[in-house]
């Protein structure tokens, strides 16, 4: 009896591994300041996940198309990528941004049409970006959001998404993205009340200007946020891609930020 429980469980424990693998991302200025060969070693550093979600794309020309060359350097690494892009957010010009996803078509299929947060756009200077994806018989929806920066109190917005899931009440919503605040904050504690958690705990994320002492983060600005009545954590974790680099200078010409990410499966 003891190899078929052995093979049960190899079975069991390669089911549970292979669920949904997200990644999200502050991509800085993804746009036409992006070169060809930064393209593709983000492109690289990407293959392995089934959903991306980029913060700060740039709203105006050349951030649609460095989505547009990510997905197609994607697309040449043996899996078939799909990607949509929101509208620029209702902030003023100077803070207009667009978000992203991209998603690998054999693992995920996306429902409906993706939007921006219509209730609180005014309230939220770069309203969140939603898409519902499914895997194979469950759905899930992402909530892209790129914060106001720290200095401009971004718990006034984000005081705002304690009310989202009474807002969207059918759909499985998971928060991720750059919020410019750490999970600690108490203007979490609200959804934290109804079981809301992160991924990250006391995890730096954003890129300091010259490391010290091998201490090359910042702050705790990025995270994801999910409904542990809802996800079973599998692994999660973050990528300290400027570990690749020779300096923090060049790390940054990829971004300022680390990618964090997720890997999950649904109740």
């Amino acid at each position: 009896m003891k190899p078929l429980y052995c093979l049960l469980f190899f079975l069991i424990s390669f089911t549970a591994f292979s669920q949904t693998k997200i990644l999200s991302w502050n991509l800085e200025n993804f746009g036409q300041s992006k070169s060809e060969s930064t393209i593709l070693y983000i492109a690289n550093l990407l293959r392995n996940y089934d959903l991306i979600a980029i913060q700060e794309v740039v709203a105006g020309y050349g951030g649609a198309q460095a989505v547009a060359k990510l997905a197609d350097e994607l697309n040449r690494k043996g899996a078939k990528w799909d990607y949509v892009i929101s509208d620029p957010t209702s902030s003023n010009a100077y803070k207009t941004e667009r978000y992203a996803f991209i998603w690998k078509t054999n693992k995920l299929k996306k429902i409906g049409r993706p939007w921006l947060e219509k209730k609180y756009h005014l309230e939220i200077d770069r309203e969140p970006f939603y898409c519902t994806f499914q895997y194979e018989n469950k759905q899930f929806t992402i909530v892209n959001f790129h914060a106001i920066t720290k200095s401009k109190q971004p718990e006034t917005e984000i005081k705002y998404f304690k009310f989202l899931p009474d807002l969207y009440p059918t759909l499985n919503l998971i928060f991720a993205g750059d919020f410019n605040c750490p999970q600690s904050h108490t203007v979490f504690n609200p959804l934290k009340k109804i079981g809301y958690t992160s991924i990250l705990i006391n995890q730096k994320t954003s890129l300091k200007l010259e490391c010290r002492n091998e201490n090359c983060l910042a702050s705790e600005f990025d995270n994801i946020y999910f409904n542990t009545s809802k996800f079973n954590t599998i692994q999660s974790g973050y990528i300290p891609f400027y570990k690749n680099f020779n300096s923090l200078k060049e790390a940054r010409t990829v971004s300022d930020h680390i990618p964090i990410w997720f890997e999950f499966s649904l109740n």
